[in-house]
């Protein structure tokens, strides 16, 4: 059954692919003759839509795209004419290495800082099962120096002109009001420069767990993934269901990009986690599998037909998907003065039972952070933030 449906998913890929490439070779020949510049875009567009949408399978047919894409830019489209000293805003003060912004109520240990990261074996042997931090470990990574990540310049250039990448639309994905949308790369990176006094609020774009480096390889250049994610670790004792990636790597890399102010709530994931934090700050929320009775995710699938026509769609209350029972209605990051009693807030039993095992740490660029499968995370961006997941 399963291998059906695993043929069938990738017979639909396929054939979503073979039609973006009979698109865009439809544009480029109609661009032949007119000269249309929004042909040679669209062209880029299609080829974009069948990375994102569909993966490109099958064996070299993600490096037709690719040079499909680039033979476009370059006899097609003009380069980018280059933007110096464009850079990502830096809104918050600087602060030394290590401190963090503040602490919650929501959580009441600090995550452990190695400043000496552990020798591979020794990582295997003792610290693979708690969550940790190894503060300035990528300080020699290419994002950080020669090619920064913090210039605006060079995630243009990197990507060429014409490019495309799926975007949420909302600071937080369980609100009814967030939603999801392609935009042109160049356009959601000047939406994350600083915000003129007196310009109308802009809406919170965020390119959230996207495999950045299948549209842009050469991003992939400017990381390096730490010999830890080959450990081949075993399934920990508080996740016995763990299973590594199913891809030949079996490493998922994502990259995370947006403003100050992005949130993701409080949700599991199945897989080892390396997180990279590139640019800004990001503070981030850990709890153990074992807090999971008292987490509140989402409640499981229920069909359609409970939900009147008119009611709008909050994705995360999983009326389509029972993955999104993974998140949880907690609101980690609420602000609750020191006199209120907890018993009287909202899950009171999350208070009470979750928050003295709670972890958080603020993560300072160059810093990498790690936690096993099945740990609760939540994660907020103190200003514009460019990170990094390693799932493994």
């Amino acid at each position: 059954m399963a291998a059906a449906a695993a043929a069938k998913s990738r017979g639909w890929r396929r054939t979503y692919t073979d039609a973006c490439l009979l698109l865009a070779f439809s544009d480029i020949l109609n661009f032949s003759t007119s000269g249309d510049r929004a042909l040679a875009y669209s062209a880029v567009s299609r080829l974009d839509h069948a990375i994102v949408i569909a993966g490109v399978p099958g064996e070299g047919r993600m490096d037709l795209v690719l040079d499909l894409i680039a033979g476009i830019q370059s006899e097609c489209l003009d380069s980018p004419a280059g933007y110096p000293h464009d850079s990502l805003p830096d809104t918050a003060p600087h602060r030394p290495a290590g401190t963090t912004v503040a602490s919650l109520p929501s959580a009441m240990r600090d995550v452990p800082r190695f400043d000496k990261p552990p020798s591979l074996s020794s990582f295997i042997a003792r610290f693979s099962q708690q969550p940790f931090v190894l503060p300035g470990f990528l300080s020699d990574w290419p994002a950080l120096n020669e090619h920064p990540w913090s210039s605006l310049d060079y995630l243009r250039t990197v990507a060429g002109p014409g490019r495309v990448v799926p975007v949420e639309v909302g600071s937080d994905y369980r609100r009814d009001d967030w939603t999801q949308q392609m935009m042109p790369w160049d356009e959601f990176l000047s939406s994350l420069r600083a915000q003129p006094a007196g310009e109308s609020a802009r809406p919170v774009l965020y390119l959230a767990q996207h495999s950045l480096f299948n549209q842009f390889p050469a991003l992939k250049d400017d990381i390096f993934v730490p010999d830890y994610v080959y450990s081949d670790l075993d399934p920990p004792n508080n996740y016995p269901q763990y299973v590594p990636p199913a891809n030949e790597e079996r490493l998922v890399l994502n990259a995370w990009l947006g403003p100050g102010g992005t949130v993701s709530p409080p949700h599991t994931d199945p897989f080892y986690n390396f997180y990279a934090q590139v640019v800004g700050r990001k503070t981030v929320w850990l709890a153990p599998p074992e807090a999971s009775p008292h987490m509140h995710p989402y409640p499981p699938h229920t069909s359609k037909s409970e939900h009147s026509a008119e009611e709008p769609r909050n994705p995360a209350a999983n009326n389509e998907s029972p993955l999104m029972s993974n998140t949880s209605q907690v609101d980690v990051f609420v602000s609750i003065p020191e006199d209120i009693d907890a018993s009287k807030l909202d899950y009171p039993d999350f208070w009470s039972r979750v928050v003295p095992s709670a972890m958080l740490v603020t993560l300072e660029p160059g810093d990498l952070l790690f936690f096993p499968p099945g740990w609760w995370h939540a994660m907020r961006s103190e200003e514009t933030s460019f990170s990094v997941s390693m799932w493994f």
